[in-house]
């Protein structure tokens, strides 16, 4: 999201984290903007049961745990990287103080978080229907639009059955049924267990 030039020369460093070892935990106080160069980073909340909620998936260029930065309050989820990843990251004040100095970067992220809370607003509502596919293609076209999770060059779907489950509040076997099912009416293409998606799917079912 920010250039990284600019980030180093507002005093950012790089991190090094193994995959799954966890970045910051829910509840915790913020201290620094974090931004992905490499790898990826899961934004989750855990259950008393043990299971991940994912909230988004981070990719290079993009940021997370943002919340904090701009209301003071402790991080909202946990951040836990999918595998060897490197981060950069810059003390709180620092990137206030870029906030300040930058319109158009301050502008860029709080457009960024009003895309976030959008797509909250969507997934509660879709939360409240009992249809599994309407959970799906609400997360899927959602991705279609922000090109996140998707191949640029063949629309695969890169994203795990258990990963669209703990974005969707589904069961796995829900999830793997409901994509079958999407497949045999031509929304979807599943091909040697792979998921490709050419359109976004603009049509809920009833």
């Amino acid at each position: 999201m920010i250039d990284v030039k600019l980030l180093l020369a507002s005093g950012a460093t790089y991190r090094r984290v193994k995959a799954n070892e966890t970045i910051f935990y829910e509840g915790e106080q913020c201290s620094y903007y974090f931004q992905v160069i490499s790898g990826s980073v899961r934004w989750i909340n855990i259950d008393e049961e043990g299971r991940e909620c994912i909230h988004a998936i981070v990719e290079p260029g993009e940021s997370f745990g943002e919340f904090p930065l701009v209301d003071d309050g402790p991080y909202a989820a946990s951040a836990v990287a999918n595998a060897d990843t490197e981060l950069i990251r810059l003390y709180k004040p620092s990137f206030l103080d870029l906030l300040k100095d930058n319109r158009e970067i301050h502008f860029a992220l709080t457009k960024l978080l009003a895309r976030r809370l959008r797509f909250k607003f969507s997934v509660i509502t879709s939360m409240a229907s009992n249809c599994p596919e309407t959970k799906i293609i609400n997360l899927i076209n959602y991705l279609k639009a922000e090109n996140k999770s998707f191949c640029p060059e063949c629309d695969q779907l890169k994203l795990t059955r258990q990963q669209i489950a703990d974005m969707t509040g589904l069961r796995v076997e829900t999830v793997i049924r409901t994509i079958r099912h999407m497949h045999d009416k031509g929304e979807l293409l599943i091909s040697k267990g792979k998921v490709f998606c050419k359109e976004m799917i603009l049509a809920m079912p009833n």
